[in-house]
C-alpha cells in the first residue's frame, strides 16, 4: 500500500494540472492529507461511494498520462543516473561521465 500512495503522490506532482479541481481536492485530501472516504464525502458533503469513485477514476487517468507521458519513468531514470554518478564520484572514478550525460540527455 505504501509503495502505491508513494507512486500516486508522484503521478499527482507530475499530472495535477491536468486535473479538475474537484478531482485534485479528493486526491490531495485522501493522499497526501491522509483524510478517510468518510471525512472526504462529509467535508463536500457527497457520498462515501461518490469519493470512492472519483478517486479510483482519477487513479486510472494518472496512470494513463504516465503511460502516454512517462513523466514519472523518466523522473526515476534521472534519479537512478544521478545515484551512479555520485557512487563514482564517491570513488573518484569518472571515466564513464560521457556514458552518464548522454543518457541523462536521451531522456528529455
Amino acid at each position: 500500500m505504501l509503495e502505491k500512495t508513494t507512486r500516486i503522490n508522484f503521478l499527482l506532482d507530475f499530472y495535477q494540472e491536468l486535473l479538475t479541481p474537484k478531482q485534485r481536492n479528493y486526491m490531495e485530501l485522501y493522499y497526501l492529507e491522509d483524510y478517510s472516504l468518510g471525512e472526504i464525502s462529509e467535508t463536500f458533503n457527497v457520498s462515501r461511494q461518490a469519493v470512492y469513485d472519483n478517486i479510483r477514476r482519477t487513479e486510472s487517468m494518472l496512470e494513463a498520462y504516465e503511460k502516454k507521458l512517462r513523466l514519472y519513468d523518466k523522473f526515476q531514470q534521472r534519479q537512478d543516473l544521478i545515484r551512479q554518478m555520485e557512487g563514482k564520484l564517491v570513488q573518484q572514478d569518472t571515466t564513464n561521465f560521457s556514458s552518464f550525460i548522454q543518457a541523462l540527455k536521451e531522456l528529455d
